[in-house]
């Protein structure tokens, strides 16, 4: 009996893989891969078959709230997600803060994922301003960097390269005009989905959706009819 009991717990080690890649690859998937967002334009390779480029975030180096450098490119290879704030935003920055550490919470075994905030007022939000703050909302500064810099440098990058608005504006709440979206962005620095920061029913179903696809993305290849499906596990 024990030694029966042996072969069908082999048996399941050995098979178990297998299975689970059988049902991913050619099960029922019920979400569609996330959309690239923003201009893409076909390039023709040595084979002179043609490859889709998509839109990348451009370069940006800005300063976090330890006063280390942070870089796009040291946003390769990490999922990320991005919002544009000001810590005396009294409308809905709080909101959208409290939004982005839910997700940090909700994702903390995944120590690649990264979070960004940066500042539309680099001149009131300096290192020690954003240090104070990241305490304030009980952020995981590990993953989670507040970013300050020029701030023409700053505007240039959350509208030519994020696609958001990001001004000083007299007339709005706090004197700054900046978009309510969390962004998300894969491993290469495209744009993968803006996800309403205000609303925690969108954060919690959606953005929360959208990351767990993300992460499929990197193993789960799909062919012929089904490539631009994958499966979504809440």
């Amino acid at each position: 009996m024990k030694k029966f009991k042996k072969v069908i717990y082999l048996f399941a080690i050995l098979l178990l893989p297998s299975i689970m890649y059988f049902l991913l690859y050619t099960g029922e998937h019920h979400y569609k891969k996330l959309p690239y967002i923003g201009p893409k334009k076909a390039i023709q390779n040595e084979n002179g078959k043609y490859d889709t480029i998509y839109h990348q975030i451009p370069y940006f180096e800005f300063t976090n709230q330890d006063g280390g450098k942070i870089t796009r490119d040291d946003m390769l290879g990490h999922i990320y997600v991005v919002d544009f704030f000001f810590v005396t935003c009294p409308t809905i920055c709080p909101k959208m803060t409290t939004n982005m550490a839910y997700i940090q919470n909700k994702f903390k075994d995944r120590k690649d994922l990264r979070f960004l905030s940066i500042t539309v007022n680099p001149e009131y939000d300096t290192e020690a301003v954003l240090a104070e703050h990241a305490k304030k909302v009980h952020a995981d500064t590990k993953t989670w960097d507040f970013l300050t810099g020029e701030k023409d440098k700053i505007y240039d990058v959350a509208f030519n390269g994020f696609f958001v608005s990001a001004q000083r504006d007299s007339i709005a709440p706090g004197g700054f005009l900046h978009s309510g979206m969390l962004i998300l962005l894969d491993k290469n620095a495209h744009i993968r989905g803006y996800f309403d920061g205000t609303t925690h029913k969108v954060i919690k179903e959606q953005l929360t959706d959208a990351i767990d696809i993300l992460y499929k993305e990197d193993y789960l290849a799909l062919k012929g009819k089904e490539k631009d499906k994958i499966e979504q596990r809440r």
